[in-house]
C-alpha cells in the first residue's frame, strides 16, 4: 500500500485538473451511500467526539472510505479540532491501495467544487471576489476562484476577527500580484463583489440578501449541520438556488430555515452540481442572482484521491 503524507497529497491536486476530475465523476456518477456519524461518549455521557464515515466506490475500479474525527475539546489541548484520514481499495478485490492525507483532500476538493459551481452559475466575467473566513478553506478560495475565473483581479477578506482577515490577506497578498485586502465592512463589501463566498463555521446569518447587489453569486460552504447558517431567508427569495447534491436540503440550516418558513420550497431548486457540470452555464442572465449551497459529497473525496493515486502511478 502506498501512503501519500499532506505534501504528497496536495501535489497533484492543482485546482485545474481536480476541477477536471470532479466534473468528470459528477458527470459519470459513482455509488455514494448516506456518510455514517457516530458520537463517541465520555464520562458523564459527554460526546468527547464525533467520526464521520464517509464512503464512495466505483465498481470494479476504486473504493474510497474517508474518516473524519472532530473533537471541539482539541481546542484547549492546543491540537486542531479535526482530523480526517483517506484510505483508497481495488473495489473488485478489496486490496488496500493507498492511505493519503485526509485533510488536504477535504479542503481542496471543497474549494475546488465552489469554483466549479462558480464556472457556470458567476458572471463571466466577474471581477470581484469576498472570502469570509481565514480557516484552511477560506485560505483556497482565491486560487480555486481564479483558476475557473482568470478575469477575478480583486479580492477581499472578512472574518469576525480582523486581525484573522488582515493575516489571511498579508499571507494570500504575498504569493500574487491580485489586488488582496482585508476588509471590516461587511456590508459594503459584499454590495461591492461580483462573488461572495462564504467558508465559515457561523450559527446565525452573516450575509444579508438585501446587501447583494444583482448579477452577484453567492457560494454557502460553511452550514454543513441544521444549526450552523450563513445566509439569511433574504439571499434565497428572487435567486437561483443550485446545491451540490439533494443531502444539502436535509442538512444545512440555510436552507433547512427558509424552507421551514416558507420562503423557498424544494422545487426552488434548479439542480445539483451533477447536472450543473452538464451545462455550459446555468444562468440565465446578466442581471440574475445565484446561489450555490455545498455541504460535501463522498464523490469529490473519491475524485480527488483517483487524480492523486493514478497520477503517482504515472
Amino acid at each position: 500500500m502506498q501512503i501519500f503524507d499532506a505534501d504528497a497529497t496536495r501535489r497533484p491536486l492543482a485546482f485545474p485538473p481536480l476541477m477536471a476530475a470532479l466534473e468528470r465523476l459528477f458527470i459519470s456518477g459513482c455509488e455514494v451511500p448516506p456518510r455514517h456519524v457516530h458520537s463517541i461518549g465520555g464520562a458523564q455521557g459527554q460526546d468527547l467526539l464525533t467520526t464521520l464515515i464517509m464512503p464512495a466506490w466505483l465498481p470494479g475500479r476504486y473504493l474510497g472510505i474517508k474518516t473524519v474525527n472532530i473533537a471541539p475539546g482539541n481546542t484547549a489541548l492546543g491540537l486542531p479540532g479535526l482530523f480526517s484520514s483517506y484510505l483508497l481499495f481495488d473495489a473488485t478485490t478489496g486490496q488496500p491501495l493507498a492511505s493519503m492525507a485526509g485533510d488536504e483532500i477535504t479542503s481542496r476538493r471543497t474549494a475546488a467544487a465552489s469554483a466549479l459551481a462558480a464556472s457556470r452559475l458567476a458572471l463571466p466575467d466577474a471581477r470581484s471576489l469576498l472570502v469570509l473566513g481565514a480557516g484552511r478553506v477560506a485560505a483556497l478560495l482565491p486560487e480555486a476562484y481564479r483558476a475557473a475565473l482568470p478575469t477575478i483581479e480583486r479580492v477581499r477578506v472578512w472574518t469576525r476577527r480582523p486581525e484573522a482577515a488582515a493575516a489571511l490577506a498579508g499571507q494570500l497578498g504575498a504569493d500574487t500580484d491580485v489586488d488582496i485586502e482585508a476588509v471590516t465592512d461587511l456590508a459594503r463589501a459584499v454590495a461591492e463583489a461580483d462573488i461572495v463566498s462564504c467558508a465559515t463555521l457561523a450559527t446565525e446569518p452573516l450575509i444579508r440578501g438585501e446587501w447583494l447587489r444583482p448579477g452577484s453569486h453567492l457560494d454557502l460552504i460553511g452550514s454543513f449541520t441544521p444549526a450552523m447558517r450563513e445566509a439569511d431567508d433574504a439571499c434565497f427569495a428572487g435567486a437561483s438556488l443550485w446545491v451540490d447534491t439533494d443531502e444539502a436540503l436535509r442538512k444545512s440550516g440555510d436552507l433547512l430555515r427558509p424552507l421551514a418558513s416558507g420562503v423557498i420550497s424544494p422545487d426552488h431548486v434548479r439542480g445539483d452540481l451533477a447536472a450543473l457540470c452538464r451545462l455550459r452555464s446555468g444562468r440565465t442572465s446578466a442581471s440574475e442572482r445565484t446561489v450555490f449551497k455545498s455541504v460535501g459529497s463522498a464523490l469529490e473525496d473519491l475524485a480527488a484521491a483517483m487524480l492523486v493515486y493514478e497520477q503517482a502511478a504515472r
